[in-house]
């Protein structure tokens, strides 16, 4: 996966950057709902899984919005053309693994390849985290017993600026709309508010753009 290194000295938002790089707690965590009524009422009955369809329309919000696939190293900031999907993925015997799947903006091609992940990432031995040797991912988890409001994550440090995303329980609101909490937590040393604002955008739309197989 390629990457290109932002040039500081051209960079807009260079002084934010370095404004918040020396803070002691850089990161912040945004809410939201997604809509869900269209993949509860006509894709699950139709096969689409809830859980990979979720995990691709994050991967779609992430990889529309630059900000979200940048990461810098000491004073040096990358974006990535791409990143890694890393999801957590239940066990049979209440553990979890770490999955790892590219990116593709087709969900026909995604999703075979995200099944056949989850499905070997439950069977393997160990943990499968990411030690720290790469930064081209972005960290998943899905929490469906809960319809949580807000949440943030254990981070090594305040150099750690891999995005976390987090969706919990669905919920039905009593009219026929059913809605998911979705959070992201983000480095705002790269990320600001109006980027998160088009990651929600882009996650809604390819969540309505799916079609069954």
């Amino acid at each position: 996966m390629a990457e290109h290194v932002i040039d500081l000295a051209t960079w807009p938002r260079a002084e934010t950057f370095r404004l918040f790089r020396g803070f002691e707690r850089p990161h912040y965590a945004i809410t939201s709902r997604a809509d869900v009524t269209r993949l509860v009422t006509e894709l699950k009955p139709a096969g689409v899984s809830a859980y990979r369809a979720c995990i691709y329309a994050i991967g779609a919000g992430i990889h529309a919005v630059p900000a979200l696939r940048m990461r810098f190293r000491g004073d040096v900031v990358v974006e990535h053309d791409r990143v890694d999907l890393s999801m957590t993925v239940p066990r049979a015997d209440g553990s979890f693994g770490y999955g790892y799947v590219g990116f593709d903006p087709a969900w026909a091609v995604f999703d075979p390849l995200c099944a056949r992940e989850i499905a070997e990432a439950a069977e393997r031995d160990g943990l499968g985290a990411n030690e720290g040797f790469r930064d081209d991912v972005a960290y998943l988890s899905c929490l469906p017993w809960m319809d949580f409001t807000g949440l943030n994550n254990a981070m090594p440090g305040p150099d750690e600026c891999i995005p976390r995303v987090s969706w919990g329980r669905f919920t039905d609101d009593g009219n026929g709309r059913h809605s998911v909490a979705v959070t992201i937590e983000v480095h705002h040393a790269l990320v600001d508010g109006r980027h998160l604002g088009l990651f929600y955008e882009a996650l809604q739309a390819a969540l309505d753009a799916i079609e069954p197989g």
